[in-house]
């Protein structure tokens, strides 16, 4: 069985609880976009990595939100609608407002639970610093369910 608790000097929950950490997470090497990367090159990376969302970070390495393909959407309302010019468009003028994070010592339980009461498939895992250190999938929720030894519990 793999074992899901990181190695946590300042640890404040409860030891019983298996902890979201590297183990956990699916995809810890995510491709990222600077708020201000044109909107178009964003696209093209979602569309060329058949990805629907990757986390914006600033110049630090801190998330500031995502964009996804919903976001993206704004594109076609924006030179149709509105008649802006798309080509100045930037990553951060079609990021939504949720910034879908959730922190690195969280338990598996929040985790779960987070995902069962929001529309979200995949979340942005950050350290304490709010830094990117990768994602966690609904699927990955479920293969811990899988290798957890519920006779431990």
């Amino acid at each position: 069985m793999n074992s899901f608790r990181p190695k946590l000097s300042d640890q404040n929950q409860n030891d019983d609880k298996p902890l979201v950490s590297k183990n956990m997470m699916g995809i810890t090497k995510l491709v990222t976009f600077s708020p201000d990367a044109p909107i178009l090159s964003a696209l093209d990376t979602l569309l060329g990595k058949r990805i629907t969302w990757a986390p914006v970070l600033d110049d630090t390495g801190k998330v500031v939100g995502l964009i996804d393909d919903k976001g993206c959407l704004n594109i076609l309302l924006g030179s149709g609608y509105y008649n802006h010019p798309v080509g100045k468009e930037t990553v951060s003028s079609n990021m939504p407002n949720v910034k879908k994070t959730i922190p690195i010592d969280i338990d598996i339980f929040m985790a779960a639970n987070m995902f069962l009461t929001t529309p979200y498939k995949r979340l942005q895992i950050v350290d304490e610093y709010n830094n990117l250190a990768g994602q966690i999938r609904r699927r990955d929720i479920l293969r811990a369910i899988k290798d957890l030894n519920t006779t431990t519990w």
